[in-house]
């Protein structure tokens, strides 16, 4: 009686959310990084890794040796004027919260969108949840093996930015030698 009054108090958390704004790029993207799905902060600010404690904003400033933008629009214009894609794996899902765990009912996103516009060169998934949920939905349709990153999520307190660095940085190697 306990285990089925905690399964109904879960499932009472679940809500299907449907992503509310659209992916990063242009033609000259040369990779994608690609998160799991919005968080629930996220979801609040209307825009990618919008927790405050999200790593990926500093992180991906360093990596492409900019300053840490602070807008949305200073977001948009780092990633874009270095040739960096940004997206989820799923379009909506039932999800309780902000946990990657429990999503269900996953329907991904058209990747094909952006790769038909531009040359995308390497795929990056942003955490074991988004290279997942990529190999299980995307792969099949895309044909890439995207490189799985350790997530940027405050949740991976066990990667240190330094840590953090040393594994994105690889992004900046493809961006910088045209691979």
């Amino acid at each position: 009686a306990i285990r089925r009054q905690r399964q109904m108090c879960i499932r009472d958390r679940y809500r299907h959310i449907q992503r509310q704004f659209g992916p990063v790029y242009d033609e000259n993207s040369k990779i994608l990084i690609l998160g799991s799905f919005p968080s629930v902060k996220s979801r609040e600010v209307n825009f990618f890794y919008g927790h405050p404690q999200n790593r990926f904003w500093p992180l991906m400033a360093r990596v492409l040796g900019c300053a840490v933008p602070q807008s949305i629009e200073e977001k948009k214009a780092m990633l874009l004027s270095n040739g960096v894609a940004l997206w989820d794996v799923l379009d909506s899902c039932d999800i309780a919260g902000s946990s990657d765990s429990s999503i269900l009912n996953a329907v991904p996103v058209d990747i094909a969108l952006i790769l038909r516009a531009a040359d995308i060169r390497r795929i990056y998934c942003n955490g074991t949840a988004a290279y997942e949920l990529f190999i299980k939905h995307l792969a099949p349709v895309c044909g890439m093996t995207p490189v799985k990153l350790p997530s940027t999520s405050p949740a991976n307190a066990a990667w240190s930015v330094e840590r953090l660095l040393g594994e994105w940085s690889q992004c900046g190697e493809v961006l910088r030698n045209g691979e």
